[in-house]
């Protein structure tokens, strides 16, 4: 609903400036992320995935997941959303579309500046769609190491300008916020992995505390049978399984990843991960094997595929 005490004028939302943030992280938070996101949990030392958290080898650094880059929106997501004229309540919040360039490898250690801009709002009559950039540079160096833009759909915040011409703004491409359709052909590959019961309160600790992912009264006021895993884990399960069968354990080769969410996983569950290859494209989709669901939808680029695929 429009906020009464700041009428919506849209001159005043597109010069809105919203205030920076800073990430610091570690190799721990690092490793912490990964198992998070399900790597070598299958397997405790995953020749592909080993990496991530530990020197393997006599590498002198870990690598970092390309998803661990959506960490960098936390701090947005609670400071930076006070757009004048926009009234919404957190609690009807819906995560709906994550959409991250890489632009540089992420160092296993790191201090970021965010610079946050509006990318995008819509008025959808009872709900508003809003979507945030947030562009993150080295801030020793300078360099813009990525750029994640959050899809948020904002339930009762609709209505806010004229119901015969109501508000609409985008300024990105079209197709950079379409998951695309999914092929009915059989996928070039499929991997199927088990999320922990315990996986949204390890995810939990990369800086996400939502009690709807670790409060099961919370979970419940808002209509699930028990905490929810986070969708970003969700992204994160589904671009290892990318990295592991298309790139062949290689993340260097991911430049920029789409996910849509479909539905909520509940902690526990089995993921099954279908991609399929366009080019330099891989389609993806990802179901609940126990409901047989799909719960997320996307797709990830790549610098290069190799040509034994």
């Amino acid at each position: 609903m429009a906020d009464n005490s700041s009428p919506f004028d849209p001159a005043r939302i597109l010069a809105h400036k919203f205030p920076e943030t800073t990430s610091t992280y570690t190799e721990r938070d690092v490793a912490l992320y990964a198992l998070g996101v399900g790597a070598c949990g299958q397997q405790a030392v995953d020749a592909d995935e080993l990496k991530y958290v530990y020197n393997e080898n006599g590498q002198e650094y870990i690598e970092v997941l390309p998803t661990f880059s959506a960490l960098f929106i936390i701090d947005t997501l609670s400071t930076g959303l006070n757009l004048p004229g926009l009234l919404y309540d957190p609690k009807l919040l819906l995560h709906g579309q994550q959409y991250i360039e890489l632009y540089k490898p992420l160092s296993s250690s790191g201090h970021l500046d965010n610079k946050i801009s509006l990318a995008g709002l819509h008025d959808k009559g009872k709900a508003a769609i809003l979507e945030i950039a947030t562009k993150s540079y080295d801030k020793k160096s300078g360099h813009l190491l990525c750029m994640n833009r959050t899809t948020l759909f904002l339930r009762g915040a609709g209505g806010f300008s004229s119901s015969s011409n109501p508000f609409s703004y985008t300024n990105y491409p079209k197709d950079e916020g379409s998951a695309g359709k999914i092929p009915k052909t059989q996928p070039f590959t499929v991997y199927e992995d088990c999320t922990r019961p315990s996986q949204a309160l390890l995810y939990r600790l990369s800086g996400d505390y939502n009690p709807l992912h670790s409060d099961p009264m919370v979970a419940k006021i808002a209509g699930f049978s028990k905490p929810i895993l986070h969708g970003l884990c969700t992204l994160g399960f589904a671009v290892r399984a990318v990295i592991k069968c298309v790139c062949k354990g290689d993340s260097s080769k991911v430049k920029c990843i789409l996910g849509k969410f479909l539905l909520h996983v509940y902690p526990g569950e089995t993921l099954v991960t279908e991609m399929w290859l366009e080019g330099s494209r891989v389609l993806y989709q990802t179901k609940v094997k126990e409901r047989n669901r799909a719960v997320l939808s996307g797709y990830v680029d790549l610098n290069h595929v190799a040509s034994s695929l």
